[in-house]
C-alpha cells in the first residue's frame, strides 16, 4: 500500500486529526505520528481483507486489529516514504524501533518475519473504560519472580536510545538480582492483581560517596543496564554509612497504559520508601536521576527536578532535586496539570 492508497482508505483530514492528537505525547514528532497512523491503517486493512476480500474503502474509523499482523521493512518503507525522495528499508526499520520505544506498537520477530501489534491509543480510539479494569497493587520487588518481567519492561525504556542493542533483558535481570541481594528496600513494583505480573518498577540506589563524582560527569559514562561493560560505575553504600548523601533513581517506569492512573500512587510510594531509607542512611539529602526516556520529562520537571549536565554523545542528561524538597512535596498538587 502506497501513499495514494492510504488516502483512499483514510483521508488526509482524518489522518491530520489523528496526528495532532498523537503529537501531544512526549517524544512523538509529526513524522513519527504520520508514520504510525499509516502503519495502523495498513495493518488494519490487511487484516480485514483476509476475512473480507471484497471490503472496499474507506474505513469508517480506526480500530485495533484483532491480532498482530506481519509487516516487512520493505512494506513499511513503502508506507512511510512512498511520497518522498528518501527512505530505505533500514530507515523504516529504525522508525519501527522508535514507534515501539514510544509504546505505540509491539514487534515480534520469529527469525523469518516481523509481526506488529498496534497498541491501544486512547486519544484516537476513545474507548470506554472496561467494566472490570485490572487493579494494580504496590509490592516489594521479588528477585525470584520479578527479575525477568521487569527486565523486559526496562529494556524498552533503554532501547529508546536505539544507539545499540545492549539493553538485553537477560543482562538486566542478572543485575537486578545482584542489586536486590545488596539492598532491596529501594526496589518496588506495581503488579497486576490478577496474574501478579509487574507493570511498574523503581530502583532507589543509595550511592557510596566515592561514586558521587559520576553525577557531575557525562551521563553516558554512568549507563550500566544498557552498556556493554560489566563494570558498574556506581558503588552501593552499605546500610549505616554516615557518608552516604545521595540516592540515584536508577529506574522509575510504569507501562504506559497504566501511567496516568497510577503515577501519583507510585510516586507517593517512593516518598514513603525514601523516608524509610533515611533510617539506614541518616545523612541522605540529594536525589539524582538520568532522564533517558522523554515520556517522563514533564513529570520530573513538575516534581521540581532540574537539569544539571547533558551529554554530547546521547540525548540523556542528569537531573537533580533536594531530597527534603521531594519528601515535603504534595504529589497530587504538583502533578495536577500533567
Amino acid at each position: 500500500m502506497d501513499f495514494e492508497e492510504i488516502n483512499v482508505w483514510y483521508c488526509q483530514s482524518q489522518r491530520r486529526t489523528a496526528v495532532s492528537l498523537l503529537m501531544k505525547r512526549v517524544g512523538v514528532t509529526r513524522t513519527r505520528a504520520e508514520c504510525f497512523i499509516r502503519l495502523w491503517i495498513y495493518l488494519l486493512v490487511k487484516q480485514l481483507q483476509e476475512n473480507q476480500p471484497r471490503l472496499k474503502p474507506p474505513l469508517a474509523k480506526l480500530e485495533l486489529p484483532a491480532t498482530e499482523v506481519q509487516c516487512t521493512h520493505r512494506e513499511a518503507a513503502e508506507l512511510f516514504y512512498s511520497d518522498s525522495d528518501r527512505g530505505s528499508d533500514r530507515a523504516a526499520g529504525m522508525m519501527l524501533d522508535k514507534l515501539e520505544a514510544l509504546g505505540l506498537i509491539k514487534k515480534h520477530f520469529d527469525g523469518n518475519t516481523t509481526a506488529i501489534e498496534i497498541q491501544p491509543v486512547s486519544e484516537i480510539l476513545n474507548v470506554a473504560e472496561p467494566q472490570n479494569p485490572v487493579q494494580l497493587q504496590l509490592d516489594n520487588f521479588n528477585p525470584r519472580c520479578d527479575a525477568i518481567p521487569v527486565a523486559n519492561l526496562l529494556a524498552t525504556n533503554y532501547n529508546w536510545m536505539n544507539r545499540n542493542t545492549n539493553a538485553v533483558p537477560q543482562k538486566i535481570a542478572k543485575i537486578l538480582r545482584l542489586l536486590a541481594s545488596q539492598y532491596s528496600k529501594g526496589m518496588r513494583v506495581l503488579r497486576r492483581s490478577d496474574n501478579l505480573n509487574p507493570v511498574g518498577f523503581y530502583l532507589l540506589y543509595p550511592t557510596a560517596s566515592e561514586s558521587e563524582v559520576n553525577f557531575f560527569n557525562a551521563p553516558s559514562k554512568s549507563l550500566h543496564l544498557s552498556s556493554i561493560s560489566d563494570i558498574d560505575p556506581f558503588n552501593m553504600a552499605l546500610s549505616g554509612d554516615q557518608n552516604c548523601q545521595s540516592v540515584f533513581i536508577r529506574s522509575w517506569m510504569i507501562d504506559p497504559q497504566y501511567l496516568s492512573e497510577y503515577r501519583i500512587t507510585f510516586l507517593e510510594d517512593a516518598q514513603k520508601v525514601l523516608g524509610e531509607m533515611q533510617t539506614d542512611f541518616p545523612n541522605l539529602c540529594d536525589l539524582y536521576t538520568l532522564m533517558i526516556h522523554p515520556m517522563y520529562e514533564k513529570q520530573a520537571l513538575a516534581l521540581g527536578f532540574h537539569k544539571t549536565n547533558s551529554d554530547s554523545q546521547l540525548s540523556v542528561y542528569w537531573m537533580y532535586l533536594a531530597l527534603d524538597r521531594f519528601l515535603a512535596l504534595d504529589i497530587k498538587e504538583a502533578l495536577r496539570n500533567l
